[in-house]
């Protein structure tokens, strides 16, 4: 199992957060390694998230969830 976690913004703040806009594909779906899964909203930028490993996506977060940085948002089995 592979965990998924938010992309880590901001040295200077451990707290930072931001929101999970988009979910590319949904719960269950086989993806590929290096398949684009998810985009963040960070700041006024955006930021792809890419599968880091081939298997089964399992979602953790809702679309518009606010999430701390390192926070694990999904996982691959």
């Amino acid at each position: 199992m592979t965990d998924i976690a938010f992309p880590h913004i901001s040295d200077n703040e451990p707290d930072a957060e931001g929101v999970l806009a988009t979910w590319f594909a949904a719960d269950g779906d086989q993806v590929g390694e290096g398949d684009l899964i998810a985009e963040v909203a960070v700041d006024k930028v955006d930021v792809e998230v890419p599968a880091p490993a081939a298997g089964v996506l399992r979602l953790l977060v809702e679309e518009g969830e606010v999430v701390k940085q390192g926070a694990v948002i999904a996982r691959i089995e």
